[in-house]
C-alpha cells in the first residue's frame, strides 16, 4: 500500500467517492437474481392465486408516540377501568378521530433506532436504547391507516396478517377491539370480516407496547415487518397448512402433498384439491388431484395425494433450483381459493460418523449466526437489505445461516432459498407452555417448504433446562411436534456445556456451543448422536483497527482476541475442519449487530463479534474465510500501511491466503518468501517505513494475484432499481485522495443530500462506539468508510445524491455525487 502521511491525504484536493458495499463479485450476482425474476427481493410477491388476495398494507401509516403509564399522552388509553367495557367503543379507530398531527410512515418501521442512546447499564444488553418500564415516554407507539373495502368483498372471509411486530400488540378496526399479540417475532392475525364497513372507510388502529423484551439484545419496537390484507373465498386453505415433501429416489423424486381446506360458510360444501407442479423455468411438470370431500360448516378436512418428478432438478448452495406447487380448491370445476408454495427437490442427512449429507455428498457446514438488524434502519430491513447481506456471506464462502434466536423474517427465508444458503432455524421461546408450542408450530408450518432449511433449533442457551432433569419433557414434546409436522427434518438446540443432559438427551442433533477442550470427550461417550458447532468463534475485532486501546474501546482487527469462553478463528475452524464427524458449525457472528457490547460497555453500542461490521464491510477475518471456505483464490494483505508515527518500529504484518507461496516486498525489496499452510495465515515482523508494501501469491510457481494496499474508485451495486416505494441502493462512502486512492484512516463527517424519486432511508459506519443518529442526513467515516441506504419512491424517474462535508471542522473535501435510475415497474398488489 501506498503511505502518504494523514497531511498529504487529508489534502484540498481529496474527494468523497460513492459506490457499492462490496467491489466483490456477491452484489452483481444477488443483482443478476433480483434482475431476472421480478418476484425476488421483495415480500412475496406471487404466493397468492386468484380468486385469492393478498395485499400488501406497508404504505401510508401514521404513527404517534404514545406512553406506558401516563394515559393523557396515550390517546387517553387505560384513563379508566371501562376501556374494553363495550365493544365499538375505541374513539380512536373511528372517523371521528383526528390524526392530523401524527407522523406520516410506511412500513417496515422501527422507532426503536430513532432513539437517543441512554447510559443505563439496565439496557447494555438491548444497545442502550430508552425502552421498557422506567422509560414510559419511548416505549409505546400507535400506528394508525385507513383503507377501503369494495361492497364486493362482503362474503369473503377478510384478515390482517403481521407478519411480526415488536412487542405487544393491540389491534383496533372501526372502534372495535380486533385481537392482542404478546410476541416479538412470530406472525399472527385476525379475522376483520364482521367489522368492515363494505362500500367505505375503515380504521384501522395498531398499539404496540415495547416495554417487554424477548430476548437480550437489541429487538427494536413497532411493526418493523411487513403487513398484509388477505381475502379469500369462505372455502379456503387453511393458513401454513399446504406441504411438499420430496423424496429422492434414484433419478426421480416422490412428492408427499397435502393441505387442510377449512370451510367458514354456513352450509357443507364438497370439494377436492388439485396441485399443478411447476420446475424452477416454471414450466408445468406434474398435475395431480385429490379425492373429493364433503366439508361441513365450519368445518375442516386433510387433503393428501402425491407426485412423481422425473430427473428432478436438485437444491443445492450451487444451484438453488426452486420448483412451485399451484394448490387450487375446487368445487364442481370452479376455482374457490388458490395459492402457490415454493420447494426444493434435496436430500440431507445426518451421520455420527461421516458429519452432514446434501444429496448424498458430504459437506461441512460454513455458517455464520446472525440477528436481523442493520445500520440505519434497525431492526426494519427492506427486503432488498436481506438479499445485500447475504450476498456478503455468501461472498465470503460461508453455505449456511441460524437465525440467532428467533423465528426469522420470511424474506430471509426466501432469500436463502434462491441464492442457495442453507439455514438453521430458530424458535424464540424454548418451551412446551401451549405460547411456546404455538410459536414452534408456526415456525415449522410456515418455513417447512423451503429447502434451505436443514435442520429446527428448539432455542439457545437456555440455563434451567440444559442440565436439569425437567429439560428433558419439554424438549421432547417440542422434538415430537416438530417431527409430526416436519418428518423430513432434525432438531437441535443450541447448548452450552451440559451435553448429554436435560434437553440433550431429547435433540436428535446435539447443538455444541464453544467449548472446545469437551468436544472429543462427549464424542466419545455419545458416538451414535450426530453432532453440530451451533455456536461458535465469537472472536472480537474492530474494522481497521490494528492495536488494542481499551480506552478508546478498540479491539485489533488481527485474528487474535476472544472473550473467555470463546475461541479464535483459526483455532475453531482447524478443530471442525479435522474432524469429519463433526457436521460443521455456525461462527458468531456474521455480523455486527446492537447491543450485547462486546468486549467492552459504554460508550460501545453494538458488539465486535461481527466477521463483517454492522454496514456489511468486512473485517480482517473475513478473508481468511473467504481463503478457506471458497472456491477463488484470495490473497488479503493487512494492515493498512500508514503509520507515519511509527517510523522505525516493527509491525505485524499479516497475509490470508489459499494460494501455494507469498512473498512479500517493502518498496520493491523482498522480505521472504512463506509457504501457505492448511488453516493457516502468515505473518512477518516489518519495521515500518513509508512507501509501497506489497503481497505476490504464487500457484504452481506462477504469480497469480498480487495486493498493494490500494484501492480504487468503485461503482454502485445498482445504477438502476425498482420505482415501488420499497426498493433500496445500498451506497458505500469513502475519502479518496487527490491521486485517487482510498483513505483507512479517513474520519469525515459526511452530509447527504437527496433528491429527485428517492429518500435518504439510514446512515451508519460500523464504528461500535458511534453514537450519531441512524436516521440524520450526516455520518462521520469510520477507518476510512460510510454506508447511506437510499430508498425509491413509487414515481419513476433518478434519485440525485450528493456527499458533501458542510459541517466538517477540517479541510474541505471535494462533494461526490452519484444518480440512480429508477424504473417503472408493474404495480405490486397493495391498498
Amino acid at each position: 500500500m501506498f503511505s502518504v502521511t494523514r497531511r498529504d491525504l487529508l489534502h484540498a484536493g481529496a474527494a468523497i467517492s460513492a459506490g457499492s458495499l462490496l467491489s466483490g463479485s456477491a452484489l452483481a450476482r444477488a443483482a443478476a437474481l433480483v434482475e431476472g425474476d421480478p418476484g425476488l427481493a421483495t415480500a412475496e410477491k406471487t404466493t397468492s392465486v386468484a380468486p385469492r388476495e393478498r395485499l400488501l398494507l406497508d404504505f401510508g401509516w401514521k404513527f404517534f408516540q404514545g406512553n406506558a403509564t401516563d394515559p393523557l399522552r396515550d390517546l387517553g388509553f387505560g384513563k379508566g377501568q371501562g376501556d374494553f367495557a363495550k365493544s365499538g367503543d375505541f374513539g380512536f379507530a373511528t372517523e371521528k378521530f383526528d390524526d392530523s398531527m401524527w407522523r406520516p410512515l410506511d412500513l417496515p418501521h422501527d422507532w426503536a433506532v430513532e432513539l437517543p442512546f441512554v447510559r443505563d447499564e439496565e439496557l447494555q444488553a438491548h444497545g442502550y436504547k430508552p425502552l421498557g418500564r422506567r422509560y414510559p415516554e419511548t416505549s409505546v407507539g400507535w400506528y394508525r391507516r385507513t383503507f377501503e373495502t369494495p361492497e364486493s368483498d362482503r362474503g369473503r372471509r377478510v384478515s390482517i396478517e403481521f407478519d411480526g411486530a415488536f412487542r405487544d400488540a393491540l389491534v383496533f378496526l372501526n372502534g372495535f377491539f380486533i385481537g392482542r399479540n404478546e410476541n416479538g417475532y412470530a406472525p399472527f392475525r385476525f379475522d376483520l370480516s364482521d367489522f368492515l364497513h363494505y362500500g367505505g372507510k375503515n380504521f384501522l388502529v395498531v398499539r404496540m407496547d415495547a416495554s417487554f423484551g424477548d430476548g437480550w439484545f437489541y429487538e427494536g419496537a413497532g411493526l418493523y415487518r411487513h403487513v398484509w390484507l388477505t381475502k379469500s373465498d369462505v372455502l379456503h386453505l387453511g393458513q401454513w397448512e399446504s406441504y411438499v415433501r420430496a423424496e429422492v429416489k434414484g433419478n426421480a423424486a416422490t412428492l408427499s402433498l397435502g393441505t387442510v381446506v377449512e370451510n367458514q360458510g354456513r352450509q357443507a360444501e364438497e370439494c377436492r384439491v388439485r396441485w399443478q407442479i411447476l420446475d424452477p423455468a416454471g414450466k408445468p411438470v406434474a398435475t395431480v388431484q385429490t379425492a373429493a370431500q364433503t366439508i361441513a360448516s365450519d368445518g375442516a378436512a386433510t387433503f393428501t395425494t402425491a407426485a412423481t418428478l422425473a430427473n428432478p432438478s436438485l437444491w443445492s448452495p450451487e444451484t438453488p433450483a426452486l420448483y412451485s406447487a399451484t394448490v387450487t380448491v375446487e368445487t364442481n370445476g370452479k376455482a374457490r381459493d388458490a395459492e402457490r408454495v415454493r420447494f426444493g427437490v434435496r436430500s440431507i442427512s445426518f451421520d455420527p460418523d461421516k458429519g452432514f449429507f446434501l444429496n448424498g455428498k458430504s459437506v461441512k457446514i460454513k455458517g455464520t449466526c446472525n440477528h436481523q438488524d442493520h445500520a440505519g434502519v434497525g431492526a426494519a430491513l427492506p427486503d432488498r437489505l436481506q438479499w445485500v447481506r447475504l450476498a456478503v456471506l455468501k461472498e465470503m464462502g460461508s453455505n449456511a445461516v441460524r437465525t440467532s434466536h428467533n423465528m426469522p423474517t420470511p424474506e430471509w427465508v426466501e432469500a436463502c432459498g434462491r441464492m442457495g444458503m442453507m439455514m438453521m432455524c430458530e424458535t424464540r421461546m424454548m418451551s412446551s407452555s401451549p405460547e411456546g408450542m404455538a410459536q414452534l408450530e408456526t415456525m415449522v408450518k410456515r418455513f417447512r417448504n423451503s429447502p434451505a432449511i436443514v435442520l429446527w433449533s428448539m432455542g439457545n442457551e437456555e440455563w434451567q433446562l440444559q442440565g436439569d432433569e425437567q429439560g428433558e419433557p419439554v424438549m421432547a414434546a417440542m422434538v415430537e411436534r416438530t417431527h409430526q409436522l416436519d418428518p423430513t427434518r432434525l432438531c437441535t438446540a443450541a447448548v452450552n456445556g451440559n451435553w448429554g443432559k436435560g434437553i440433550s438427551k431429547a435433540l436428535d442433533v446435539e447443538g455444541l456451543n464453544y467449548n472446545l477442550k469437551d468436544i472429543d470427550a462427549y464424542r466419545a461417550s455419545h458416538p451414535k448422536q450426530p453432532l453440530v458447532g451451533s455456536e461458535t468463534a465469537s472472536t472480537v475485532a474492530t474494522r481497521g483497527i490494528y492495536t488494542t486501546d481499551k480506552l478508546r474501546n478498540w479491539v485489533s482487527a488481527y485474528d487474535a482476541n476472544h472473550p473467555p469462553w470463546a475461541e479464535l478463528t483459526e483455532e475453531w475452524w482447524k478443530f471442525y475442519a479435522a474432524r469429519e464427524w463433526l457436521a460443521g458449525g455456525f461462527a458468531w457472528t456474521g455480523f455486527d449487530y446492537r447491543g450485547e457490547p462486546t468486549p467492552y460497555g459504554w460508550p460501545s453500542v453494538n458488539s465486535q463479534f461481527g466477521i463483517v461490521d454492522m454496514c456489511g464491510f468486512p473485517k480482517d477475518t473475513y478473508f481468511y474465510y473467504k481463503a478457506w471456505w471458497g472456491k477463488q483464490p484470495v490473497l488479503h494483505l493487512l494492515p493498512h500501511w500508514n503509520w507515519e508515527e511509527r517510523i522505525g518500529e516493527p509491525v505485524s504484518v499479516w497475509v490470508h491466503s489459499n494460494l501455494d507461496e507469498v512473498e512479500l516486498f517493502l518498496n520493491g525489496k523482498s522480505l521472504g518468501m512463506q509457504r501457505v499452510q492448511p488453516l493457516t495465515h502468515l505473518e512477518w515482523k516489518v519495521k515500518y517505513e513509508p512507501g509501497v508494501l506489497e503481497a505476490r501469491g504464487s500457484k504452481d510457481g506462477a504469480v497469480l494475484l498480487t495486493e498493494k494496499r490500494e484501492t480504487t474508485k468503485l461503482t454502485a451495486d445498482r445504477t438502476e432499481i425498482d420505482a415501488d416505494g420499497e426498493d433500496i441502493a445500498v451506497l458505500r462512502v469513502e475519502v479518496l485522495d487527490k491521486q485517487g486512492r482510498s483513505i483507512p484512516t479517513a474520519d469525515n463527517r459526511i452530509s447527504f443530500k437527496i433528491t429527485g424519486n428517492g429518500a435518504l432511508l439510514g446512515v451508519g459506519n460500523g464504528d461500535p462506539n458511534c453514537q450519531e443518529p441512524d436516521k440524520e442526513p450526516r455520518r462521520s467515516l469510520f477507518n476510512g468508510l460510510a454506508q447511506a441506504i437510499v430508498q425509491a419512491t413509487k414515481a419513476h424517474g433518478t434519485i440525485a445524491v450528493e456527499a458533501y462535508t458542510e459541517d466538517w471542522p477540517g479541510p474541505k473535501l471535494t462533494s461526490a455525487t452519484l444518480s440512480i435510475a429508477t424504473k417503472q415497474v408493474a404495480p405490486r398488489p397493495s391498498i
